[in-house]
């Protein structure tokens, strides 16, 4: 790969992309997005206007959920990342806008389709630095720790997902069906993948830079993301290989029906035709009951 970005000339381009800063275009187009999706969940409206300290509660952890559950796991403070005032800021200004501005005027503009579009590339753009960071801060904490650097990547990268269900309750509902480890989604899928290609990177089992690996990873989550917004698709581009995988290893490619395995089949249903015991000896408990 290294060859094809320096015949391509892109060596450089891959290098200066992946010390962008990403305050605060990048964090923007993250927090709108994340807010975004807040606001189409059901009841998220009525939340607001009935208790505007839940809602911002519940968008401040769309925004900095990834920060708060990896400092748990390292053994931070849970609010640690309260101490950015910019960035609270900026993720504030933009709930209260998502969800007060004069006749959803905001709100409007940002699910814009085209402008939407351009949204989601640049939150993916903020996600896959986000994955990259995770391991990297994992690797100086546990130097050989390969599992806990995808671990951490991948709670990174995940964002809100991982504690959706924590978030829901601050909205008064409760949806354990709704699990992300359970239906995994696109996006916390692909953040598995990518933290366990930074951990094999930063372990340098991987033979490219982490500047190529940011520029490729951002490249696919970005047009996988907006092909799937421009299409309003909940599907996968790694079903066909999960699905595949899953049958070599599982058994299934859908996890397998256990059932059949495990419990013996059921029986089959008696005949509605009575034999003719049946009947002789329904024929003589009527005569017995004719004679009392």
């Amino acid at each position: 790969m290294e060859a094809v970005l320096g015949v391509l000339n892109l060596g450089d381009f891959a290098q200066n992309f992946s010390k962008m800063g990403m305050f605060p275009v990048f964090d923007l187009a993250y927090y709108i997005v994340s807010i975004l999706y807040l606001k189409y969940e059901p009841g998220s409206v009525e939340v607001s206007r009935r208790s505007p300290v839940a809602s911002w509660l519940c968008a401040m952890l769309y925004c900095f959920g990834s920060y708060i559950l990896a400092d748990i796991m390292l053994g931070g403070s849970p609010i640690d990342y309260f101490q950015y005032n910019s960035h609270i800021l900026l993720a504030s200004a933009v709930w209260y806008l998502l969800f007060y501005c004069p006749l959803n005027l905001f709100y409007k503009c940002v699910a814009f389709l085209p402008v939407k579009l351009v949204l989601v590339a640049l939150k993916e753009v903020v996600r896959t630095r986000k994955i990259a960071a995770g391991v990297h801060h994992a690797s100086h904490a546990y130097h050989h720790g390969f599992f806990i650097m995808v671990i951490v990547g991948y709670v990174k990268g995940s964002g809100v997902a991982l504690i959706s269900n924590f978030e829901q309750l601050l909205r008064g509902v409760w949806r354990p069906e709704t699990n992300e480890i359970l239906n995994m989604s696109f996006p916390t899928k692909a953040s598995l993948y990518g933290a366990i290609l930074f951990t094999m990177q930063e372990a340098h089992w991987l033979p490219v830079s982490k500047s190529t690996l940011i520029l490729a990873f951002t490249f696919f989550m970005a047009s996988s993301k907006v092909v799937m917004t421009a299409r309003h698709s909940h599907g996968s581009p790694f079903a066909l290989i999960e699905s595949w995988v899953c049958h070599l290893l599982f058994g299934s490619p859908l996890g397998g029906s256990e059932e059949d395995h495990h419990h013996p089949p059921a029986a089959a249903p008696s005949s509605p035709l009575k034999t003719k015991e049946e009947l002789s000896d329904g024929a003589r408990k009527r005569k017995a009951k004719k004679a009392e």
